[in-house]
């Protein structure tokens, strides 16, 4: 897989936007601007690396091959953990299988822990090929990271690691739609909130925001000036939210309110997609700061906070009506 010496604007000219400013995060509109730009340099990244050609590099080897070669160098697998591996279909896996056998790469045998599927596993040959194909990677990659310094290095990896990690997470979120709160949700909203409450233990008599009186009519309250709440929907079934509210006796600071997941939504890394979006609204209405309290037994959403620059204060905020909360957070905008 040879590198092009064309521009990168070859083949299709380059979309032109404005950058985003150097906020912690973008908007909405700023991320609609960048998305034709990561599109655009995704698709200059596959050509670039060969994986539109008929060859990989100069051995006899497909990209798809080459890549169930790979995989197979690991260990042994059956067609449908190639097919996961590879992201393609198990047609296509099995069709690269059935060249690499042709090519006396790889053998098949009957799988000892199913007798109805293959086990594929790489021949002497299909080692030694394997080694040459390590080889031609290697050094294309160090011609590549030849003309980085250290440090871009180190930002490449870790812009790459994210990239792929977002990725992932779409894939996984497929079929979930996210859109605004409106008033024939609010029953079934009311109903998520109360049953991941009792969950943890945040019951109404302890003086969590569950035992708000505006629960059973939410959408009221997040259609005021400054407001907004989300709702996400899985096969049509109303899952989790979160939402955005001024919050009283501090002007210019908004506070991130009832955020909470049905165990379905959960690890989907949809908590830090809304709450981004949160973020977003915020910052489109102009509030300075964003605050919110949580609780020591809620510790996967303090470590989500964290992660999204929140800090903890040494006393609370604001009016929220809310005492059990022990965790006041803070993220300027």
């Amino acid at each position: 897989m040879s590198l092009s010496t064309k521009p990168l604007n070859s083949g299709s000219s380059k979309p032109d936007v404005k950058e985003p400013g150097n906020r912690q995060e973008a908007s909405q509109d700023e991320l609609a601007q960048v998305s034709p730009v990561l599109r655009h340099l995704s698709r200059h990244l596959v050509r670039q690396l060969g994986m539109l050609s008929g060859a990989c590099g100069q051995l006899p080897l497909t990209p798809v091959q080459a890549h169930t070669l790979l995989e197979l160098g690991q260990q042994d697998l059956s067609i449908k953990e190639l097919s996961s591996l590879l992201n393609i279909d198990k047609s296509n896996a099995s069709r690269a299988v059935s060249h690499l056998v042709k090519k006396q790469l790889a053998q098949t045998k009957a799988n000892p822990r199913d007798n109805r599927c293959l086990q594929v596993s790489l021949t002497p040959a299909g080692h030694k090929m394997l080694k040459q194909l390590d080889n031609q990677q290697d050094n294309q990659f160090a011609d590549i990271l030849a003309q980085l310094a250290p440090s871009e290095v180190t930002q490449l990896e870790a812009s790459l690691r994210c990239y792929n990690k977002a990725i992932t997470k779409a894939k996984s979120q497929q079929g979930v739609v996210i859109r605004p709160l409106q008033a024939a949700d609010d029953a079934g909203l009311a109903a998520v909130i109360r049953a991941v409450s009792a969950e943890y233990g945040l019951t109404p008599d302890k003086g969590y925001s569950v035992a708000d009186p505006t629960l059973d009519h939410l959408s009221r309250q997040y259609g005021q000036p400054g407001s907004r709440y989300w709702v996400i929907e899985k096969q049509q079934q109303l899952l989790g939210g979160a939402g955005i509210a001024p919050l009283p006796g501090e002007k210019g600071v908004c506070e991130l309110q009832k955020m909470y997941f049905m165990p379905a939504l959960r690890g989907l890394g949809l908590s830090r997609r809304l709450a981004l979006q949160c973020l977003s609204f915020a910052r489109e209405q102009g509030y300075k700061a964003c605050y919110l309290e949580t609780t020591k037994l809620l510790p996967e959403a303090l470590g989500l906070y964290a992660s999204l620059g929140f800090t903890v204060l040494p006393k609370p905020l604001g009016n929220t009506g809310h005492s059990a909360c022990e965790i006041p957070m803070l993220l300027t905008l």
